[in-house]
């Protein structure tokens, strides 16, 4: 293949030897033994896609960058002022967070918990009640509680507690563990490793073309019957982090957790060798991604858990009590109020001996006897405050965008990098997302014309439509028809309020509005809609 590329540009520089990819014989073996007739249906959507983002994308970015240069020559002079169909819902979700958290208000609130002392061990026991927000109500049912102390056991519930492996990893998880994908490749990198979702992919890549790892950016999560897990397996063995924990998986067999969706393309992230000789943040993720593999072919982590009820009301201790109660003569809700508390026991660390991202503690329980009587040692009162949720980090970004179909595995890093770029938002604490003034004056402008360009509503329609083309149910002119009268009559309106963008932005960037307001032509060329004759833009060819 090279020497025929390489005749093909022989009076050009450029060659296929100046890149260092390195493909192992079975990748390459698996493909060519794949070869399969192009879909014509899958194609056709990609070229839809492409179509209509670049459309679209360059009528509104030029809109947006002519106009609000002009009305803010001061912050905006040299601002790209980019708009895409993806990269504005990805926007919008950073901006509904920030205000779900801006404009939380916190409440307090008040919980009863017992305490009983066992063996110089104490151990809570939490009201089933839960949090109650009325102090006075709170403060009468603790004074209830507290003159009638003596409480029975009531429950005592033992079960098997698992604690699941992850799956093949694919780019971004689309469930609990699945096998390693791009999609939770970035994730987890941005959750474990605290890298930036982008950079973890470049990363990963650089990663592919030395051969460390296989192609990244896939959506399977299904490792496939002809790929030599053993062998792969195998050859951890010489890396001395995880050499006896790969030992034990070739004695007993691999045994892959797979996921359900598959590309059939590629498999599930893995790595080709050892990469004990990897430094930085490269090491890193080699390491992410191999640990991932080891336990994702392991057993899942097995406990015993243990569930305390304790019904709580009595004054005294009964004197119909003795050791051998059966559970008719147990107290009932009705009798008191119920306290809980748990325990849990671990039996066997399987995959988390490898998968040191994971944490399992084990919590003490002492033994109680069904119909037990206790008299815990203290009853008290704990007051809290209600919480807001958390910003966005980039892991959560993606789990949304990929919730609701917007962007691909291959794109959602890059939609998030461009957003930063254009300081739609940026980072706080270097891991959470918020937005910029521009990017909240942008938002608020559209919101205020009464379109939802910040909502995934429209992205997510698109997104089925391309769907349905894969499947053969709609055409390529259908979806192209459909989609781009609905852009541009929100193009046309966009223009005509283009007024609400500028109030917007002004009290945003605390600067006043500079009045361009001009006549809107037509576009001799494209018969479009443009700010003057000489900046036109449209969606339309």
């Amino acid at each position: 293949m090279v020497d025929c590329t390489d005749d093909l540009f022989e009076n050009t520089p450029f060659s296929l030897k100046d890149f260092d990819l390195k493909f192992c014989f079975r990748a390459v073996h698996r493909a060519v033994n794949r070869l399969t007739i192009p879909d014509y249906n899958a194609s056709t959507a990609v070229d839809v896609r492409q179509e209509l983002d670049l459309r679209i994308g360059a009528a509104f970015t030029r809109f947006q960058t002519l106009r609000l240069r002009r009305v803010f020559p001061q912050a905006l002079s040299d601002q790209l002022i980019s708009y895409g169909s993806c990269q504005f819902p990805t926007l919008g979700f950073v901006v509904e967070r920030f205000r779900e958290v801006d404009q939380f208000v916190s409440e307090p609130f008040w919980r009863i918990v017992g305490k009983l002392l066992l063996n110089l061990r104490s151990y809570v026991l939490f009201d089933k009640i839960g949090r109650l927000f009325d102090q006075d109500c709170c403060r009468a049912y603790y004074e209830h509680l507290h003159q009638n102390r003596y409480g029975q056991i009531v429950e005592v519930i033992k079960r098997p507690k698992i604690k699941w492996r992850p799956t093949a990893l694919d780019t971004v998880k689309r469930t609990l563990f699945v096998s390693c994908t791009a999609k939770e490749l970035e994730k987890l990198a941005s959750r474990k490793l605290h890298m930036g979702a982008r950079y973890a992919m470049q990363l990963a890549e650089r990663l592919y073309n030395k051969g460390f790892i296989s192609y990244p950016r896939t959506e399977t999560k299904i490792f496939p019957p002809d790929l030599d897990l053993k062998n792969l397996v195998r050859v951890q063995i010489n890396d001395s982090r995880w050499s006896d924990f790969a030992s034990r998986i070739l004695e007993h067999g691999p045994n892959p957790k797979n996921g359900k969706s598959s590309d059939k393309a590629h498999p599930p992230i893995h790595p080709l060798k050892v990469g004990d000789s990897l430094q930085g943040d490269e090491a890193r993720l080699y390491e992410l991604v191999t640990r991932h593999f080891l336990a994702c072919l392991s057993t899942d982590a097995e406990g015993a858990e243990t569930i305390v009820r304790l019904c709580i009301g009595k004054p005294t201790l009964p004197r119909t009590f003795n050791s051998s109660i059966s559970t008719a003569n147990l107290l009932t809700s009705e009798d008191g109020e119920l306290f809980e508390s748990k325990g849990l026991m671990i039996l066997a660390l399987n995959y988390l001996e490898v998968y040191i991202y994971d944490r399992w503690a084990e919590k003490d329980m002492p033994v109680f006897q069904l119909g037990e009587w206790i008299l815990p040692d203290n009853i008290q009162i704990l007051t809290g405050q209600t919480c807001p949720p958390p910003l966005l980090t980039e892991a959560d970004l993606i789990s949304l965008m990929d919730r609701h179909g917007i962007g691909t595995d291959a794109t959602h890093a890059e939609h998030i990098e461009t957003i930063k770029q254009r300081l739609y938002v940026g980072l706080e604490q270097n891991k959470f997302l918020v937005p910029g003034q521009l990017g909240m004056g942008l938002v608020e402008g559209y919101d205020s014309m009464g379109f939802e360009m910040s909502k995934p509503n429209l992205r997510s329609e698109f997104e089925a439509d391309l769907k349905l083309i894969c499947e053969g149910r709609k055409t390529k002119e259908e979806v192209l028809h459909h989609h781009l009268n609905k852009y541009k009559e929100l193009f046309r309106l966009a223009l005509n309020q283009a007024s609400f963008l500028d109030r917007a932005l002004a009290l945003r960037l605390e600067q006043e509005a500079e009045n361009v307001q001009s006549k809107l032509l037509s576009c001799p060329e494209h018969n479009g809609y443009g700010l003057r004759a000489t900046d036109s833009v449209s969606i339309s060819h």
